[in-house]
């Protein structure tokens, strides 16, 4: 924080003073509050420090308006052509999704969800409306999107023949897809930005979307360039807020600047070298200013030399005698300075620099750990606030309608638990003591538990009631079974335990 001077009446001040003391004082205090605003905010000052910040003050949606296409072009320009960004999507993708989100019924009525979870597992093996993958693989290819793209769309599109008994199917569309040229005002009814209406109360009432991709060259005659309206009911659009907005920019637009200087820095530095290897020497005289000629030299038809640069190259002066051999020159800092730029690219991706570069030499156990807590952290906040309720818990709704009205469910009212996929522990025995404690404790129950793992605690508890009752039918002891060892690995009788805790005896209690 900058020190400012003391606020000093002027000449002036002392001069309106005499004639109206009050006038005076209001102008001292003005420019003291302006003067202490000046030292609380330095980030708003005007001088030599802030010259060439130029800032705006646009609405987000009017920002996305302009720079929007273009960010989703460089992005996945970047995307399919540097390692670094496609390895950051990729860590987001596989922590954010991994295996799948999985949902299970909880309706209250034991029955009514065992029907639906069967259903559902049923259903989400055929849900893909292109027929590539289930429901796992298409919320993945969602966020991929999103990350990559700054958002994805995905459609409602009721089936009969989907391959399965609900009849449902989801297809996903880029934001490409989104008529962002549709615009209407009209103050008496509904209003479109970008290609989303708004009611009158604005909510979203519809997407004005293209069937075909407007940069789809295949087809480009059969292509349809008219967008049609599609019910904001039908239609899951998934992003991130970042401000108050109606749609998303690419995840690495703040880093997008960096890792095109980088690529362009480790081009030059790779053209640098190869130039430098390529001249071995020079062969030259007693004067070293004669004329100095490449071999083996290329003329093209006129005649002219053409010059060129080849390894292991020796150049000869006229008259040459002696030989002096080139000396490449040495980059020092290269490893640091390529490291800090790469930092600054995973902390504009949010991810963790030993995660995107796979290189762990500056992290040891505890910073790895203490930094991947806060990076979970970040992907707890966006399953739980982004992708379950913008894309998640509307397909499941879409899944409960169809199925109701199929009369495959009684009611479409159907709540879901949503599980996602479990972080993989630095250091398993002992999360998993801490886990048990917990449990034991009375902190969490063992259906919490197995629902952190990524398991259905009906379908397990099920499963451990079988292998029980195998076990017991092939007289087996495992070591894992508490009915029959205990914590500490010793056998117990399963009558002893059974049996009434015996009394202490009474020569033993005290009076």
């Amino acid at each position: 924080m900058k020190k400012s001077a003391d606020v000093r009446m002027t000449p002036l001040d002392k001069a309106i003073g005499v004639f109206s003391p009050t006038t005076a004082a209001k102008r001292l205090a003005a420019r003291a509050s302006l003067v202490h605003q000046q030292r609380l905010y330095e980030g708003a000052s005007r001088g030599r420090q802030t010259d060439g910040w130029r800032s705006s003050s646009t609405a987000a949606d009017s920002e996305i308006a302009a720079a929007g296409p273009l960010l989703r072009d460089r992005s996945r320009d970047l995307v399919r052509n540097n390692a670094l960004a496609a390895q950051a999507v990729q860590v987001l993708v596989n922590n954010i999704v991994g295996t799948g989100i999985r949902p299970r019924a909880a309706s209250g009525n034991k029955s009514l969800n065992k029907k639906v979870d069967k259903l559902w597992a049923e259903w989400s093996r055929h849900c893909d409306a292109h027929g590539h993958t289930d429901f796992h693989g298409v919320l993945s290819l969602a966020v991929r999107e999103m990350i990559e793209g700054g958002e994805v769309l995905g459609l409602k599109r009721p089936r009969r023949r989907s391959g399965s008994k609900v009849p449902l199917q989801i297809e996903l569309y880029e934001a490409d897809h989104l008529d962002d040229g549709k615009w209407e005002s009209n103050p008496t009814g509904p209003r479109i930005s970008q290609g989303i209406e708004y009611d009158a109360s604005g909510r979203r009432s519809a997407f004005w979307m293209f069937p075909d991709h407007p940069g789809d060259t295949t087809n480009v005659f059969r292509r349809t360039t008219e967008s049609v309206r599609i019910p904001a009911d039908n239609v899951a659009h998934l992003f991130e807020r970042q401000r108050v907005q109606s749609r998303g920019v690419p995840w690495g637009a703040p880093a997008m600047i960096a890792l095109r200087d980088l690529g362009d820095w480790q081009v030059a530095e790779m053209v640098r070298k190869k130039t430098e290897a390529c001249m071995v020497g020079i062969v030259i005289g007693e004067d070293a200013a004669g004329e100095t000629s490449m071999a083996p030299t290329v003329e093209d038809g006129m005649g002219n030399q053409i010059e060129q640069f080849s390894p292991g190259m020796i150049a000869y002066a006229t008259g040459g005698k002696d030989i002096k051999f080139n000396t490449p020159g040495h980059s020092g800092g290269v490893a640091e300075w390529n490291r800090t730029q790469m930092m600054i690219i995973a902390a504009g991706f949010r991810v963790p620099y030993a995660l995107m570069t796979g290189d762990l030499s500056q992290a040891n156990f505890s910073s790895n750990r203490a930094g991947l807590n806060e990076f979970r952290r970040m992907v707890e906040q966006i399953q739980w606030t982004i992708v379950i309720p913008m894309f998640c818990e509307k397909i499941w709704q879409w899944f409960c309608d169809a199925a109701y009205t199929a009369g495959l469910i009684p009611t479409a009212d159907v709540q879901a638990e949503w599980a996602p996929p479990k972080f993989e522990s630095v250091n398993p025995k002992q999360d998993a003591e801490t886990d048990l404690i917990e449990t034991r404790a009375g902190f969490a129950t063992r259906s919490q538990m197995i629902a952190k793992r990524g398991y259905d605690p009906l379908e397990v508890y099920e499963e451990m009631d079988r292998d029980n009752k195998e076990a017991d039918r092939l007289g087996l002891i495992l070591d894992s079974d508490p009915r029959r060892v205990s914590k500490a690995g010793l056998s117990q009788d399963s009558e002893t335990s059974d049996a009434e805790p015996s009394r202490p005896a009474e020569d033993n209690q005290k009076d």
